[in-house]
């Protein structure tokens, strides 16, 4: 950990009491600063208050009060609080300063630092080259951080300068940045996504790629170049482009062909032994190889990890077979685009569990993807709307549910032998439940419960 002094006897205001504004708060008290924290909620654990205040922090919670303002001169804000909130909509109006957490994680950082964005696949690639990266590793580690569920504040306080972070970074994330410097930045794919936070599909575009705004020749920029428009987004970088592709033979990068994953012309390994499914984990496949390969990894050490990864909690995870039915838990499919992908990685008939808030988009696009889909069962805001265009798709069978713990029984009596049954939501799941984590959990915990009673009447 850096030793900087920068914050001392600063006032800064940390709003947010989760996870990441937790530790933020916490690292600049150790940082000598004045530290107050505010959240609209109570904390569900007086315990965390006390801490915090034992510390000298003060804490106040359940409202968001202009007065907090006074007197401060930076914010670090959580990264899933819009900027029209109140206080931070009258911090903008005020000039104060606002960050995100990486941001702060990244000044006190030793280690180097390689930084993953995009719509999808976000996730699994970052777990994918932590995972290249320590296998056979002698000295140091590859930490994974950031948007991936673990604070970038609590890694860089013990990565050393032998240590990598390898870190998730959302677009909210990114919006409050101004020194992070990944030596290798990786963009997987843009979407849309996230409008309603950033106010438009542009907003979205620039907000992603601050990923890279900071790096210079010296630094790698990991491109998908199956897009146009992804390959004209290159162009803004100041980084060696590196690009990967599924769809052309690209010799400066990584790419697909019959069959095979290549790296500047080198073999790697056969797509066929990639052990998760799916066309888009090819593609997450060959952006983190790239980025090992950048690492100087070698080849032995990336196809053991893509031979034995079996994939991320709700990201096309393998939950069960029951009854020669496989059970596939997507639930980070919080899009249309995530859930293509999931539909295109499997070619046996599949029980589609899909809906949840409704964003005020139609379904018509999934339609495609809909010619594997068997079965369809619907539930949350979008439920109608999902049906219909699983009725213009010409799905055979359609059923209406309440949740995903109803939907796991149901999908089960309308499965045959050999069906895959999918949750992959294409939509967020707050209209529901918290986070597409619980939903995830949800519907691993009815499955194990249905195995039980499947179990049982034998």
């Amino acid at each position: 950990m850096k030793k900087i002094t920068n914050y001392k006897n600063m006032h800064i205001l940390v709003i947010g009491l989760g996870k990441s504004g937790l530790n933020a708060a916490k690292l600049l008290n150790k940082l000598g600063a004045r530290v107050t924290v505010n959240d609209l909620k109570k904390p569900k654990d007086a315990k965390i208050v006390a801490d915090l205040e034992s510390t000298g922090i003060k804490v106040v919670t359940g409202s968001h009060p202009l007065s907090l303002l006074q007197g401060t001169e930076l914010i670090v804000k959580n990264p899933g609080i819009p900027y029209s909130n109140v206080l931070v909509s009258a911090a903008v109006k005020q000039k104060i300063q606002i960050i995100t957490e990486p941001e702060l994680a990244y000044e006190i950082l030793e280690a180097q630092m390689i930084g993953i964005t995009g719509t999808n696949g976000k996730t699994t690639t970052t777990t994918m080259i932590s995972l290249m990266l320590n296998q056979g590793r002698e000295k140091g580690h590859a930490y994974v951080a950031g948007n991936i569920g673990v604070p970038a504040t609590l890694v860089a306080q013990k990565a050393t300068s032998d240590d990598v972070m390898v870190s998730e970074l959302s677009s909210f994330q990114l919006l409050g940045i101004t020194k992070l410097h990944p030596h290798i930045a990786v963009l997987t794919n843009i979407y849309e996504a996230h409008t309603d936070y950033h106010g438009s599909r542009e907003n979205y575009v620039k907000a992603k790629m601050r990923i890279t705004m900071n790096q210079d020749e010296n630094d790698f920029f990991v491109v998908n170049w199956d897009s146009k428009e992804w390959q004209n987004l290159s162009k803004q970088s100041r980084a060696k482009v590196v690009p990967f592709s599924r769809q052309d033979k690209i010799e400066t990068g990584a790419y697909e062909k019959d069959g095979f994953l290549y790296f500047r012309g080198e073999k790697i390994m056969a797509a066929a032994e990639i052990r998760v499914p799916g066309a888009h984990n090819v593609e997450n496949a060959l952006a983190a190889l790239t980025a090992a390969k950048l690492m100087g990894q070698s080849t032995e050490s990336i196809v053991e990890v893509l031979k034995t990864f079996s994939g991320v909690r709700h990201r096309t995870q393998y939950v069960t077979t029951l009854n020669k039915r496989k059970f596939y838990n997507d639930s980070k499919a919080t899009n249309m685009e995530a859930t293509e992908k999931a539909l295109s990685g499997f070619k046996a008939p599949i029980v589609l569990l899909a809906g949840g808030l409704d964003r005020g988009f139609t379904f018509e696009r999934l339609i495609p993807y809909f010619k594997n889909v068997r079965s369809l069962i619907v539930f949350g805001e979008t439920a109608d709307l999902m049906a219909k265009a699983g009725q213009k798709a010409g799905v055979s069978e359609i059923k209406h549910t309440e949740n995903v713990v109803t939907a796991v029984p149901l999908a089960y009596e309308m499965s045959h032998e050999g069906d895959i049954i999918l949750l992959s939501p294409a939509c967020a799941s707050w209209d529901q439940y918290p986070t597409f984590e619980v939903r995830g959990d949800m519907y691993i915990n009815a499955i194990e419960q249905l195995a039980k009673k499947v179990e049982a009447r034998k």
